[in-house]
């Protein structure tokens, strides 16, 4: 279960269907009005996609600290990937990431700052993660494959057992399709 909620470094606000009211699924998940407003002005400005589903509500990492800084770099344009470990999705028989798919971005707090699309999808090896790929995930050109090493093995590390170069990691590109100024 503790993989399950760690998947992507995320926490999630699963949407309901079109058919409840907004009160009736802020009440029940707690959504904040934010991500609501977001969506529908995304939406007004890109009518194509007004019959999709609200996408779901996520804040990067595991504390406020990190997900504020990572929902400021998604905005600024600097964090365009992220990372998480193969076997969280095999243990929770999740499905990959797939190629369109949306998310609205939080503040740790639930407030939404932005949304993100998946643009691309990898799974490899630990040490075969590239400097390219790790500034995309770091948001950074200052040694991004140094800090992306030592971050995300010092995470994964906390999360099991015995974390090897090999243990394969599933690779997130994305971009960041709208943001709204405060």
């Amino acid at each position: 279960m503790r993989h399950l909620i760690i998947i992507l470094i995320l926490f999630s606000c699963k949407s309901e269907t079109k058919n409840n009211t907004k009160s009736q699924v802020e009440s029940e998940n707690k959504i904040d009005n934010s991500v609501y407003e977001m969506w529908n002005n995304f939406t007004k400005s890109n009518p194509e996609f007004i019959k999709d589903e609200l996408p779901e509500a996520e804040f990067f990492h595991d504390n406020e600290k990190d997900a504020n800084r990572l929902a400021a770099l998604i905005i600024n344009g600097k964090k365009k990937a992220s990372s998480g470990l193969y076997i969280w999705y095999k243990e929770a028989n999740a499905d990959l990431p797939k190629i369109g798919k949306k998310l609205i971005v939080t503040d740790f707090n639930g407030k939404a700052r932005a949304i993100i699309e998946t643009k691309k999808v990898d799974t490899i090896p630990f040490n075969q993660v590239s400097k390219e790929y790790a500034a995309l995930d770091m948001g950074t050109e200052i040694e991004p494959l140094e800090k992306w090493k030592k971050a995300h093995w010092d995470f994964f590390a906390s999360t099991m057992e015995k974390p090897t170069e090999e243990m394969l990691v599933v690779c997130e590109r994305f971009e960041t399709i709208w943001t709204e100024k405060d």
